[in-house]
């Protein structure tokens, strides 16, 4: 294609130019995904796990930890015998925590790509992208997601369809959480800024330690990475609020001096009984 377009650009007229384009653009990033689960086993078993979660945590509440600087000013031991979300690169603190997140989640191909081994050695379970499934194959703990990276158009309340990623994988975090029937949900370490500027999701290369997660090597030298879309993750996370206050549910934000807006706030220690 890359070599033909040129081409094809020059004689092809403009609307039929773009049409093609379209169809080109739902067909690598869209279609060939979908043809590929309709006749994967791989697909069919994930879909039939996934419904295995329905309703499993009915009435409880959770923690979706995100992985800004705040978690290190932060207490994390209560969290222990807490159902927790961990996205991304969160298992580099688990040494120190001494314990793992309940679950993970990973939607971003980039990520997902450069730490397929390190994705692999963790024991939860582990909700991927289909688009992923090339790094990690053969791994008992991957349930597979049909996620779209296009603006969130909705908040999938039936993660065994179309989930959005809505600009932020704490949105797929919290698609999972509804489905799993948590009464309340209670974000950290979301703390909604980066010290980077550039053009949203346009992909870049770090050049030194990683200021924007908690930790140093997170996004560290030479990793590459898609610079933030704030405004399409605060878009989604209204189309959260919105879902679960209409189910009779909430999310809470206890991220410490976050700059999230869109839930109300709580205070982390106020979440934990005093210790006798």
């Amino acid at each position: 294609m890359a070599e033909l377009k040129p081409t094809l650009r020059r004689v092809v007229p403009g609307s039929a130019w773009r049409r093609l384009s379209g169809a080109y653009w739902w067909w690598y990033n869209r279609g060939r995904h979908q043809a590929a689960a309709v006749l994967s086993s791989r697909w069919k078993r994930s879909r039939a796990r996934l419904g295995g979660f329905a309703d499993l945590h009915r009435g409880q509440r959770c923690f979706v930890i995100g992985n800004g600087p705040s978690l290190k000013k932060m207490d994390l031991s209560p969290l222990r015998g807490e159902i927790t979300f961990g996205t991304n690169r969160i298992y580099l603190m688990f040494d120190e925590l001494g314990y793992s997140t309940s679950y993970y989640v990973a939607v971003n191909t980039l990520v997902i790509e450069q730490c397929a081994e390190e994705i692999r050695r963790l024991a939860m379970p582990k909700f991927l992208t289909w688009r992923g499934r090339r790094w990690l194959v053969n791994d008992p703990q991957v349930i597979f997601l049909d996620t779209d990276y296009s603006q969130a158009a909705a908040f999938a309340t039936d993660i065994t369809g179309r989930v959005f990623e809505g600009g932020t994988v704490t949105y797929v975090a919290l698609q999972l959480a509804y489905f799993m029937g948590f009464e309340e949900v209670i974000l950290i370490g979301v703390d909604h800024r980066y010290q980077a500027s550039g053009l949203p999701n346009r992909t870049v290369e770090s050049q030194g330690e990683d200021p924007n997660h908690f930790h140093p090597a997170y996004f560290g030298k030479g990793f590459r990475w898609q610079l933030p879309d704030l405004e399409a993750s605060e878009r989604s996370y209204q189309l959260a609020k919105e879902a679960f206050e209409g189910a009779g549910r909430r999310v809470l934000d206890a991220t410490l001096e976050g700059d999230l807006s869109i839930f109300p706030k709580v205070d982390y220690r106020s979440l934990f009984p005093p210790k006798a």
